[in-house]
């Protein structure tokens, strides 16, 4: 018999103490430690006998074929785009998003999808029983698709039964905080039991070449639950966002080792389930508000994908001592620096103002292009000015105020001419990237000065025919 020892494991980033101490050292959190039952090493002296030998495998040469597709497209546009053009054989996804946000719905549509392709997907749910997810086909209208559903939580009991018959194609684990495997004695959704039972998951889609979807909790921060090995030990991690007030949903790739990291999946939640949005920017840009001063439409790009959307800006004088800086769907350190350049380099005083900022439709949005339209949607509000509704804006700032060009300018360009679009400002360097039948005026400034004056002086005129 193995000895047993107990260890004080952190429940946030896996680190194990010999004692229970109320911060973790490792990933700074407090009140995170559990005490768990580990195996203690069994070695010379440990009263157990010698570990074996091992036994020799053979080694293959990069070179060679497979007789089954390496890909396997599930049907859905908008999600073979995020995995890279479809499921690999054997690969493992980590799928995490709020509670409600549709997790369960798009897999349960993903596992229909390919059932009906005559392809053999497993759904197992360790959360709800099986007439809670017939009752969602049914309001999906997939109650027709032969995918086969389980509730079930013992690891060692659902690969048994896989195992017997065809092999699964497509294997739904929803969630893995729910599974628990028999070699480790402590209870479903510590880290030992996730991280025990995502191996074993693991090693079965490596050996039979299922693709293997792990359905994970998040914490109130929005990062995954569990052990962050779990990322590390899968082949992909996907993030399902969105906002409750909102009907649309993302899919974002954090990573993906057979595809891009920067690709996003954006579907509509409707009474029918998630419908796929082939266009985003029209959907982003629906319920734009024109001729309201502070707002801009930023042309950014997603992945491979350009999406439009409108920066909404709001700057109001303020008797606090210190201003509140509020933005929602960006960086709010990208905010300061560009504040800073506006006072510094601008004349742009806002010291004695509240800075609100937000990214309409609930899109985040991480690259340094939008530094150029949210400068422009703050001097808007500012000086009263709205800007010119057929307009795009997108360029980075330095911070010697100098504008800087941003790669796929010539993809921004034609997706705001597609849309209506007529004007773009962009940097003086990125004229030249520009395509000659993109059908837009370009407005290229070299540095943030020139830029600011202009819709100051735009402000002015809009003020003298007010008062004339």
């Amino acid at each position: 018999m193995s000895r047993k020892t107990l260890a004080f494991v952190c429940q946030n980033c896996g680190a194990a103490y010999s004692r229970w101490q109320g911060k973790c050292e490792s990933c700074g959190e407090w009140n995170t430690l559990a005490e768990e039952a580990a195996d203690a090493p069994v070695g010379k002296g440990g009263g157990g006998r010698m570990p074996g030998r091992g036994r020799a495998f053979t080694l293959q040469p990069l070179s060679g074929g497979d007789e089954d597709a390496p890909r396997l497209a599930t049907g859905l546009t908008e999600f073979d785009r995020v995995t890279g053009g479809g499921l690999v054989r054997g690969s493992v996804i980590l799928v995490g998003g709020d509670p409600g946000i549709g997790k369960s719905t798009l897999l349960v549509q993903v596992a229909a999808a390919l059932a009906r392709a005559k392809q053999r997907a497993v759904y197992i749910s360790g959360e709800e029983a099986v007439a809670q997810v017939r009752l969602r086909a049914e309001r999906l209208a997939l109650a027709d698709a032969p995918v086969e559903l389980a509730s079930e939580t013992s690891v060692e009991d659902i690969i048994a039964t896989l195992s017997q018959g065809a092999t699964p194609r497509l294997l739904v684990i929803d969630s893995i905080q729910t599974m628990w495997t028999s070699s480790v004695e402590s209870a479903p959704g510590t880290v030992t039991q996730v991280r025990a039972s995502a191996q074993l998951l693991i090693r079965f889609a490596k050996r039979t070449g299922t693709c293997v979807i792990l359905v994970g909790h998040v914490t109130k921060d929005g990062q995954i639950a569990g052990p962050r090995v779990v990322e590390h030990m899968v082949d992909a991690v996907m993030s399902f966002e969105g906002e409750g007030s909102h009907q649309f949903r993302i899919l974002r790739a954090v990573k993906n080792r057979f595809g891009p990291t920067d690709e996003i999946g954006v579907f509509e939640m409707t009474g029918l389930g998630l419908r796929e949005v082939q266009n985003p920017s029209e959907l982003f840009l629906s319920e734009r508000d024109l001729g309201s001063p502070g707002t801009a439409v930023f042309a950014g790009i997603e992945g491979t994908r350009p999406v439009l959307v409108e920066i909404q800006a709001l700057v109001a004088p303020t008797s606090l001592g210190t201003p509140r800086r509020a933005v929602v769907g960006w960086d709010p350190s990208r905010l300061s620096m560009v504040i800073a350049v506006l006072e510094a380099h601008c004349g742009v005083r806002l010291g004695t103002h509240d800075v609100y900022l937000n990214v309409a439709g609930g899109l985040r949005i991480n690259e340094p292009a939008a530094d150029l339209a949210a400068a422009a949607a703050l001097v808007s509000s500012l000086a009263g000015a709205p800007l010119p509704a057929d307009a795009v804006y997108f360029g980075e700032v330095s911070l010697s105020g100098a504008l800087r060009p941003v790669a796929q300018s010539p993809a921004r360009l034609k997706e705001a001419a597609k849309l209506g679009f007529t004007r773009a400002f962009l940097p003086d360097f990125g004229r030249a990237d520009a395509p000659a039948d993109a059908g837009l005026t370009l407005a290229a400034h070299g540095n943030l000065a020139s830029l600011v004056a202009d819709i100051a002086a735009r402000g002015n005129r809009n003020r003298m025919r007010r008062e004339a």
